[in-house]
């Protein structure tokens, strides 16, 4: 337990006077809504201004698994500052072969892939950055195990890049904060793509990830932030399920709004 919070010492000086065992809170009446979806997971949320952590599940949280989608918000970082993703307007043309999701089936923007979280778009842009450069980057920021073994355009989709909660908490607070080591307008775009929710309530930003994890569970992510009275407050939600029918989209979704209501959000009143 140490080290998490050695972790989020140093990741967030800047923000946070102090991150010691006394300003975080061990949440267990939030089982309730993982249990009710009858799915395993755990959640956290750092409150910015005050530097508190909300946890529920710690060893869950300190697991890696693989970021599945949510790696979209890296690789279109890695994308933007390489020159390979010109803005959020750019276009990868379809290749014509028919998917799952109607959503993909089209040429797309960098925006509109993001959003419907389009896996070919990112593949290609995977591709055009090459292995070198991704390494690069994944060691400069020690993005969870740093592993891109096997083909280039599938190793955060297959069990070879691995990243926990707990790591992704740290990341999304410094995309927010554009402590990143990329430039301010990389920061930027991914920050305006990751925007899904604008009201005078609140504003919601996040992506999502749905996997399949080496035991064969079903994985679903939910990382990003939301906003209230110029106050920010960075979250994550891992889900892990063994059954195949679960609806992993509805149902990250539904447990994240379910718990953020529960801690007050959505009022405009945090």
């Amino acid at each position: 337990m140490h080290n998490r919070y050695i972790f989020f010492l140093i990741a967030n000086f800047i923000f946070i006077s102090s991150c010691t065992v006394n300003n975080t809170q061990t949440d267990n009446s939030l089982k309730k809504f993982f249990d009710s979806a009858h799915v395993d997971g755990c959640f956290s949320l750092l409150d910015v201004t005050k530097g508190g952590i909300t946890l529920y599940n710690l060893k869950l949280d300190t697991q890696r698994v693989l970021p599945a989608s949510t790696f979209k918000i890296v690789n279109s970082l890695i994308g933007l500052e390489t020159g390979k993703i010109t803005d959020e307007k750019m276009i990868i043309k379809w290749d014509s072969v028919k998917r799952w999701n109607p959503a993909w089936n089209k040429d797309l923007t960098m925006e509109e892939a993001f959003k419907v979280s389009a896996v070919p778009y990112y593949q290609e842009i995977a591709r055009r950055i090459g292995r070198d450069t991704m390494q690069y980057w994944i060691d400069t920021l020690h993005y969870g195990n740093m592993n891109i073994g096997g083909p280039i355009d599938s190793f955060w989709l297959n069990n070879t890049l691995k990243i926990s909660p707990d790591e992704q908490l740290g990341l999304v607070n410094k995309l927010y904060y554009d402590k990143l080591p990329f430039t301010k307008r990389s920061q930027q775009i991914v920050r305006d793509v990751m925007l899904q929710e604008n009201n005078t309530l609140y504003k919601l930003s996040y992506k999502t990830g749905t996997g399949i994890d080496e035991k064969n569970n079903e994985i679903g992510w939910m990382v990003g932030w939301v906003e209230e009275n110029l106050h920010v407050y960075c979250f994550v939600t891992l889900i892990k399920s063994a059954d195949k029918n679960i609806d992993m989209q509805n149902v990250r979704m539904h447990i994240t709004k379910e718990i953020l209501t529960k801690l007050g959000f959505f009022k405009g009143e945090k």
